[in-house]
């Protein structure tokens, strides 16, 4: 087997290598090799998407945090009172 080579790998090292290159698939395979992992649809945690949101308000700002967080107004408004 060539070093370097996406020839004979199984399909999600496949992707991976496609999209972060051959030597960092090699580093996640041997970091999980055999475990099931599952991502979390979210990068970032909710606790710190609240507090960014909370830093971010202004007194006028609801629609544009609402916008850019992918939140209701509502629910930002709902961050903003517990974070007070």
């Amino acid at each position: 087997m060539k070093t370097g080579s996406f020839e004979g790998l199984n399909e999600i090292y496949k992707e991976l290598a496609d999209e972060i290159g051959f030597e960092n698939t090699q580093r996640v395979y041997k970091i999980f090799k055999g475990t099931q992992v599952s991502f979390p649809i979210n990068l970032y945690s909710s606790d710190y998407i609240h507090n960014r949101i909370a830093m971010e308000f202004n007194g006028q700002n609801i629609k544009q945090l609402a916008k850019k967080y992918g939140y209701s107004e509502r629910t930002i408004r709902r961050i903003i009172n517990k974070n007070e």
